[in-house]
């Protein structure tokens, strides 16, 4: 473990959405302290240059006319080591972030360092994102993703689901009521795959299906089949051959 890491017991993230436009635009604060060992956060979520807007302009984006929001209180400490290591392999810019990004102070390591620009900006943006969704799990705002497949073949069907709890850093993959742990870092890149191609819901139904193929539920209850409904984007990158791969891969394992 590095000194750095060693002595490091809190940071903020400063996050601006930068050129994004309303009523997607927004800034947000969050302050992460674990130097008594537990992990406290703050997190103040404003969305910007809203007045810009009519009311049906935001409802028709599928916010809400208030969607600001503000927190301060515990978060499972199990974020502490994941937060630790990326800031230790991060490396810094002397870049502004005038057209948006996200800018760290770093707390607690004997001199004032400052803000600190990561160039890793991807990287830090979805950390954020995923400890900004496990604040909106623990106090109940959100309930935790869940996926559900079905895969036919001409003998059997399996009917699995992946639950992933942001809370706590930890995803469950259910088949037929027996649960198993998957690895974090596997399971968010499966969730990435699952979220790259293009559903199209003129085709999707209330039920799974019962022929030869596979099907999956993104956790809004509406059924797509894989390579009919879900079709990829990005003819060079085939998504949905990796997602029935992974999927094969953790039925037979």
């Amino acid at each position: 473990m590095s000194s750095a890491k060693n002595s490091l017991t809190g940071l903020i993230l400063e996050y601006d959405s930068g050129l994004v436009p309303p009523p997607y635009s927004h800034v947000f604060r969050l302050a992460l302290d674990w130097k008594r060992g537990d992990l406290e956060v703050q997190l103040d979520l404003h969305y910007t240059e809203r007045e810009e807007l009519s009311e049906e302009e935001i409802l028709d984006e599928g916010f809400t006319l208030n969607d600001d929001y503000r927190y301060q209180g515990p978060l499972d400490k199990v974020w502490i080591d994941p937060i630790q290591e990326l800031y230790s392999s991060s490396k810094w810019t002397s870049k502004d972030i005038e057209d948006g990004g996200i800018s760290l102070t770093p707390q607690g390591q004997g001199k004032e360092e400052g803000v600190k620009i990561p160039s890793n900006q991807e990287e830090w943006q979805l950390m954020a994102q995923d400890l900004i969704q496990a604040i909106y799990e623990t106090v109940k705002k959100e309930a935790p993703l869940q996926i559900h497949f079905r895969k036919v073949d001409s003998e059997r069907a399996w009917d699995c689901s992946l639950t992933v709890h942001f809370s706590h850093r930890q995803v469950i993959f259910d088949q037929g009521g027996k649960t198993r742990n998957l690895n974090w870092e596997y399971a968010i890149q499966l969730m990435k795959l699952i979220f790259t191609p293009d559903y199209h819901y003129e085709l999707a139904k209330e039920s799974p299906g019962n022929k030869r193929g596979t099907y999956i539920d993104c956790g809004d209850g509406y059924w797509h089949e894989l390579g009919k409904g879900v079709v990829n984007i990005d003819p060079s990158f085939d998504a949905v051959g990796k997602i029935k791969n992974r999927l094969d891969e953790l039925i037979d394992s």
